[in-house]
């Protein structure tokens, strides 16, 4: 029955397409694993989807997915894997899914950009890409004025 589930099913697609086997064992994934291959948040392009981004896409300009910041996105180039040559995405996944180095990488990947979220937000491209440059004049700020002396006068009359 589960068997049946898994091959029919009509949800959890992006992960049926990465491991086709279903097993009542548990894999060795963990959350950040998960989050990758089902390609849910905190990528730019899933939460859109909900309307909590106005963009789809990356600070860096790049569009948001799993996809952009393991091979293109210049916050995470430390972490990034060769990408997979067109209309093979998928076996590129399997691949990936299966060695343990580039799980290592997404799961690094996964935890910067929970931790940075804020730097990885749409808006900060939009920001940076459409500011007005401001005036290079700086300020007026007002010179200070002479210190006043604090010595009395009969203080004065002393030292005279």
């Amino acid at each position: 029955m589960l068997e049946e589930w898994w091959k029919n099913g009509d949800t959890g697609r992006k992960i049926y397409n990465t491991m086709l086997s279903v097993s009542l064992r548990p894999t060795n994934w963990i959350r950040g694993d998960v989050i990758f291959f089902s390609q849910h948040s905190p990528f730019p392009a899933y939460v859109k989807r909900f309307h909590l981004f106005d963009s789809d896409y990356c600070s860096c300009g790049g569009i948001g997915t799993p996809l952009d910041y393991v091979t293109e996105c210049t916050l995470t180039v430390s972490w990034h894997m060769r990408k997979p040559v067109p209309n093979s995405e998928q076996e590129w996944l399997k691949r990936v899914a299966t060695t343990l180095v580039s799980r290592h990488k997404i799961r690094r990947i996964v935890k910067f950009i929970r931790e940075n979220r804020d730097l990885l937000r749409p808006h900060h491209h939009q920001t940076f890409q459409q500011a007005e440059p401001t005036s290079s004049k700086l300020p007026d700020i007002p010179l200070p004025s002479k210190k006043k002396d604090k010595t009395t006068s009969k203080e004065k009359t002393i030292t005279n």
